[in-house]
């Protein structure tokens, strides 16, 4: 069984993430999203709100789980016995970050191949932290991320 791993912070889940999700799942049988607990970061929203969002993102698809983790992501793929890491790539400013990424995941892993997958251009601008700045300067995110995670900014960010 080929499985991959998705790792990120997802705080929250966009609809680009979701594009790489749905891209995954044709080249895997089965996806991880992986949500990482960083402790150097305070998320919006905690691990469990996070990994309820996009359960509820992705359920119509069947070949894919939710979960969590600490530590080093070739370490997670290890354990849940993942062959790939697939890391999403939205602009070239992207790609240094990414690739020294991947080139450390590699050295520590060889047995783990990092994949890199772009989304549809409509979602090239979109990133959580843009997000989550725009939710909270009370601008509409509902073209950027589900209807569900939405409302949940705007339980935080009331529109007034």
């Amino acid at each position: 069984m080929k499985i991959a791993i998705y790792p990120g912070s997802f705080n929250p889940i966009t609809f680009g993430h979701i594009d790489i999700i749905e891209r995954a799942v044709t080249l895997f049988d089965e996806v991880i999203v992986a949500v990482s607990k960083n402790t150097d970061k305070s998320p919006l929203f905690n691990e469990k709100e996070r990994c309820e969002m996009i359960k509820m993102s992705v359920k119509h698809l069947d070949n894919v789980r939710v979960d969590s983790f600490e530590g080093l992501t070739v370490k997670y793929a290890d354990f849940v016995k993942a062959k790939a890491v697939i890391r999403g790539l939205r602009a070239l400013s992207d790609f240094e970050f990414e690739f020294k990424m991947a080139l450390m995941n590699r050295s520590l892993n060889e047995s783990v191949t990092t994949v890199f997958m772009m989304p549809d251009a409509r979602y090239t601008h979109v990133s959580s932290s843009l997000v989550r700045e725009v939710a909270s300067l009370k601008g509409d995110v509902s073209q950027l991320v589900p209807v569900l995670v939405a409302k949940k900014l705007i339980e935080i960010f009331p529109l007034d």
